[in-house]
């Protein structure tokens, strides 16, 4: 997560709280729903906003997005979303006029407007924002630095420039841009973005006594300390009413070893490829590199091959994909992808679930291993790479690959731009939209370093199992690995 802000987080996870009790209380009817926003935010006195009005709209709106909704009555799929109420308090201005303003007598920013946007006030010049179009000339211009650019955070993480704002400074998604990689809803001071969840879908599929198994992400050892194993995980899921849990490490190992095949094949043939487990990634290929599909790999991603695999055993069951990613979302709704998870849930939401129930992780011992190292190492920048080149290796696979490691969404643009060009050196792109890859996640609930002591000792404590001799356990015969 990029934000330190414990009242923003709070008060999302106190949203999901509420909402995840209604609906394991089969409760969530309009009346209860509508009692949220004045049971949270009680008054009279306002204590984030400039009135409880304010406070209890954006309660309401994240309670939409708690359900799965749009936070307002448009109608969209974008799994990012912009809580209108929560934004208004941006500055719409982007380039404001400092009290470091002399005033001086050279005029050099005026001289400099090519749209006339500049006037002088008594005290300093006033930049007006409906003339003024950002071309920055003026802060360049101007000798005392007395000009800022007011770069709204969600604007200034954004990799692929999908958020502008409307005539009123809401800011807007275009989601013909949108990678879904949700590097905004944590960077906003104003808690103005969230995703959708799918939560009370998913409350409401175990209530009504469905098999739903979770898939916890490989980042989720060292997440919650050196003591909380998967098996604290699947001991916790199943007493809120989860049929079994499956490390999505497993997955893992799946994937690198399809996706050894293709590079093996594709290196002989000359062709270049890029991986295709990071749904932000492959998000942004289809949307901004469309000519580059043919270039990446057809191998599914780890979520999905768990999923298939599950499915081909019992076609009843519905699985959930848990950990880190806001794209992951994204990548359940894509139709085209036949037996992929029904559903994506960040650690908040699960922990949401768990905490509604009155279930608490507690430590376990560290017995069970559904993964090889390399697998539980495809959460890390480098990780896919490593695992790649193991499966190559244990196939006596010999190719003198090279393999550019993408770390995060500025890397991966310039190694697609390279390779569209037709001027990327290296063979294979891994591409990986978060800084240090999914541990590196938007919805992550420790930082890559604050998590790595504990995951280093966790998966210290596994066997050295090879990628294939570990799949040997699994019947991989009984479905596909491809996309197609």
């Amino acid at each position: 997560m990029v934000t330190n802000d414990a009242t923003i987080l709070k008060l999302k996870h106190d949203v999901l709280y509420e909402v995840a009790k209604l609906a394991w209380e089969d409760q969530l009817v309009d009346d209860k729903r509508d009692e949220l926003p004045g049971k949270m935010i009680p008054g009279p006195q306002a204590h984030y906003r400039c009135c409880i009005y304010k406070e209890r709209e954006v309660i309401r709106q994240r309670v939409r997005l708690a359900e799965g909704k749009c936070p307002t009555g448009r109608n969209t799929n974008n799994v990012v979303q912009v809580i209108n109420a929560a934004c208004e308090e941006c500055p719409i201005a982007s380039y404001t006029v400092t009290d470091n303003c002399r005033k001086c007598m050279g005029k050099a920013c005026q001289s400099s407007c090519p749209f006339g946007a500049i006037t002088m006030g008594n005290n300093k010049a006033f930049i007006d924002p409906d003339k003024c179009r950002e071309c920055g000339k003026c802060a360049t211009a101007c000798p005392y630095n007395a000009i800022a650019h007011l770069e709204r955070p969600c604007k200034k993480v954004c990799p692929v420039d999908a958020i502008t704002y409307d005539e009123y400074g809401i800011c807007v998604i275009d989601e013909k841009k949108c990678i879904q990689c949700g590097a905004c809803i944590h960077s906003c001071p104003f808690g103005a973005i969230g995703s959708k969840t799918f939560m009370v879908d998913v409350i409401r599929l175990i209530n009504a006594g469905k098999k739903v198994v979770a898939m916890l992400a490989p980042a989720t050892e060292g997440q919650f300390g050196p003591d909380i194993t998967f098996d604290s995980w699947r001991t916790a899921l199943k007493k809120v009413g989860f049929a079994d849990m499956v490390e999505v490490g497993l997955g893992g190992d799946m994937t690198a070893a399809a996706e050894a095949e293709e590079w093996a094949e594709a290196y002989k043939e000359g062709k270049k490829m890029t991986t295709s487990c990071c749904p932000a990634f492959v998000n942004m290929i289809k949307q901004h590199y469309p000519e580059l599909i043919d270039n990446m790999s057809t191998t599914v991603s780890p979520m999905c091959g768990v999923s298939r695999m599950l499915k081909a055993e019992d076609p009843e069951i519905v699985t959930v994909f848990i950990g880190p990613c806001i794209a992951k979302k994204s990548e359940t709704l894509d139709l085209n992808i036949q037996g992929n998870a029904d559903y994506a849930m960040t650690y908040g939401e699960i922990r949401a679930m768990l905490r509604a129930k009155g279930v608490v992780l507690e430590p376990e011992e560290n017995k069970n291993q559904q993964a090889s190292v390399f697998g539980k190492r495809f959460a890390n920048g480098g990780g896919v790479t490593a695992a790649v080149l193991e499966c190559l290796k244990e196939t006596n696979e010999n190719a003198d690959i090279k393999v550019v490691k993408c770390n995060g969404a500025a890397e991966c643009k310039k190694a697609l731009l390279l390779l569209k060009m037709g001027r990327l050196p290296e063979d294979f792109v891994e591409g990986m939209a978060c800084v240090g890859g999914c541990v590196g996640g938007p919805s992550s609930h420790k930082s890559e370093m604050e998590a790595k002591k504990s995951r280093d000792k966790l998966i210290a404590e596994a066997d050295a199992r090879q990628v294939h001799e570990n799949l040997k356990q699994y019947k991989m015969d009984s479905f596909s690995m491809h996309r197609h």
